[in-house]
């Protein structure tokens, strides 16, 4: 199995291509600096292959599909803004823009692109990482620019997973929970933890569940 990791030189995207590592499976690592990414790959071992690639860049995505072989799993981690201080009402709108670029739009792209090889593989798998806050059923005020954008990843994922069934390509969103990490601050869960849910996704047997939302394997409310 291949599978491209995105923001994966640090956090939970690090944690899952480390994981995916260890378990024999080719891993790009993907940072927005070659040296970020390389230095990532280094610590994964041989199963681990840096890749310059930052999912804000159109030029940065079509060289990744242009130069790659072959791919079976799309992790989309990378994401920014945990916007605690903000509110909807009063909300930078430049940076909840600036957020959707890397949060949304980012894996659009990157789905987009990468298509033709997940429909040749034998068993694509595409896997958003999201985010509770993103659910509308338990959705109240704070984090405008994350939570927007990631719900709006939600719904990528369902789309998707409807347009994508016939080509057998499994599309899921994953929320690790609050994990201690530079973005979800000290106190979360270990990061082995919220990085195994993603992982759990990456390799779902041809008759697992698709679009859906969950967290450890369990499904969580949109």
């Amino acid at each position: 199995m291949i599978a491209l990791v995105t923001g994966a030189n640090r956090g939970i995207g690090h944690e899952v291509a480390r994981q995916l590592a260890a378990a024999g499976h080719t891993v790009l690592v993907t940072a927005r600096s070659a040296e970020a990414a390389t230095e990532a790959a280094r610590s994964m071992g041989p199963n681990a292959r840096p890749l310059r690639l930052d999912v804000t860049s159109e030029a940065d995505i079509a060289e990744a599909a242009r130069d790659l072989e072959a791919l079976d799993v799309l992790v989309n981690n990378a994401a920014i803004t945990y916007d605690t201080w903000q509110h909807a009402t009063t909300a930078d709108l430049d940076l909840v823009r600036e957020a959707a670029e890397t949060n949304l739009y980012g894996p659009w792209r990157l789905v987009q692109a990468l298509l033709p090889l997940l429909r040749a593989s034998p068993h694509p798998r595409i896997v958003n990482v999201s985010s509770e806050a993103a659910s509308l059923t338990s959705m109240g005020g704070g984090t405008p620019a994350y939570s927007a954008s990631k719900a709006a990843l939600n719904a990528l994922t369902r789309m998707l997973a409807a347009e994508l069934r016939a080509d057998r390509i499994l599309v899921n969103s994953v929320c690790p929970g609050w994990v201690a990490t530079d973005m979800g601050g000290p106190g979360g869960r270990p990061v082995t933890e919220g990085a195994a849910s993603v992982v759990w996704a990456a390799t779902l047997p041809d008759n697992g569940p698709t679009g859906g939302f969950f967290r450890d394997g369990q499904p969580l409310p949109w």
